[in-house]
């Protein structure tokens, strides 16, 4: 009885806890709710109809601008770039950032200047950082391509940016310098481990490598999945990225999402049903691939 009554108590104590929490995030949950069920009410309404700017005529389109989303092959190539992108983020976060935030974690002279160098770039604007490597990566003029020339080694400058097969990976060559945030995630996890755990290891005679992949790097799984999740929706959010890159070419070789509707809305006399059928495809896309993920992560954890 007395242990029913511990137990009782304690429910009643969290949830009076869970709703003190609840209360003080209810604003900001309304707010967000109110702009994100309105923004979806009126991309599945008009995506169903036929509607042009110029015109204020509404008509029903039935499901026909969805098969003809479907039907576009530029769509596709915009999802398998988005993906690609997408995986490039996630595979530097997770191979790069790891090791990084490890040889950040011990105790050097410069330790913070290192860590405030690879972390400061990600809270610069995108638009800023695509611009520069935009430039860096031009032809006759660009930083990388004179440097090879420097040294004679002309045989090494290439189109980055204007050649299909360098192109994309002109594109996703940006997430090296987006490793902060990931590193972060890292560091923040490899506090949480008790040091004992390494200086077992280290008695066993475990050097570096095998204590960063064997030991390190199984402990670090929920920062895996952190990583993981928010670089892959980041991959929907890139629009800058490539726009001022490359601008979706050479003859759509680096077309991602953003600029696929950005491409879309900007065009003589687009139908914004049509624009909205593709939105809403591309968030089912989204909503799948993270609900996919976290029970992929899940069921691994477990």
């Amino acid at each position: 009885m007395a242990m029913r009554r511990v137990g009782r108590v304690k429910g009643i104590t969290e949830r009076k806890h869970n709703l003190v929490g609840y209360m003080f995030l209810s604003p900001l949950i309304l707010v967000f709710s109110v702009f994100l069920l309105y923004s979806f009410y009126f991309l599945i309404r008009y995506s169903t109809t036929h509607m042009v700017i110029a015109s204020p005529d509404v008509t029903p389109a039935g499901f026909s601008n969805y098969a003809l989303v479907l039907s576009d092959r530029k769509f596709w190539t915009a999802l398998l770039n988005t993906f690609l992108v997408s995986g490039a983020d996630i595979f530097v976060g997770l191979t790069l950032g790891f090791l990084v935030s490890v040889l950040l974690s011990f105790k050097f002279r410069g330790r913070k200047f290192f860590h405030s160098l690879f972390f400061i770039p990600s809270m610069l604007p995108i638009a800023f950082i695509a611009a520069v490597f935009s430039s860096m990566l031009e032809y006759r003029e660009g930083t990388l391509n004179n440097v090879f020339r420097f040294f004679r080694l002309d045989f090494l400058a290439q189109r980055w940016l204007s050649e299909p097969g360098l192109a994309l990976f002109s594109v996703m060559s940006v997430a090296i310098y987006l490793i902060g945030i990931p590193i972060m995630y890292y560091i923040a996890d490899l506090t949480t481990i008790n040091s004992s755990v390494f200086e077992a290891a280290i008695i066993d005679g475990a050097g570096f490598w095998r204590l960063a992949r064997f030991i390190l790097y199984p402990l670090l799984k929920n920062a895996h999945k952190t990583i993981a999740l928010s670089m892959l929706l980041g991959g929907f959010r890139q629009m800058e990225r490539v726009y001022l890159m490359t601008d979706g070419g050479p003859g759509g070789a680096t077309e991602i999402f953003g600029t696929y509707i950005y491409r879309m809305i900007r065009s003589p006399g687009s139908d914004y049903g049509i624009v909205s059928a593709a939105a809403v495809l591309i968030l089912i896309i989204a909503f799948i691939l993270a609900a996919v993920q976290m029970r992929f992560f899940r069921k691994k954890g477990g």
